[in-house]
């Protein structure tokens, strides 16, 4: 289980059920070690958008777009690398429709 497939389900789980499932997922997957430092960061993005999916707000490229560049933007300030970064963006991909 990935990335992609906790936001795929967000829409059904809770916010303690996606935490956990983070949780647990940085701690099997020694590949996303370096996101782990993010990890609240990205408990942020998956809920923002859990809920614009649970009131049936579509979620164009547009917002996606402005989104990965606000945290291209404060990539210094939020300690996120090039990898971290394209990594999100992949997690935001997943919430397109």
């Amino acid at each position: 289980m990935g990335l992609a497939s906790i936001a795929q389900k967000a829409k059904d789980l809770t916010d303690y059920e996606i935490d956990q499932k983070i949780d647990r997922l940085f701690r099997t997957n020694p590949s996303l070690k370096h996101l782990r430092d993010n990890q609240d960061l990205i408990f942020d993005i998956i809920k923002k958008y859990k809920e614009k999916r649970r009131r049936g707000i579509k979620i164009s490229g547009r917002t996606i777009r402005r989104d990965t560049y606000q945290l291209y933007k404060n990539r210094l300030s939020l300690g996120l690398t090039l990898n971290d970064l394209d990594d999100l963006r992949k997690l935001l991909e997943t919430f397109k429709q």
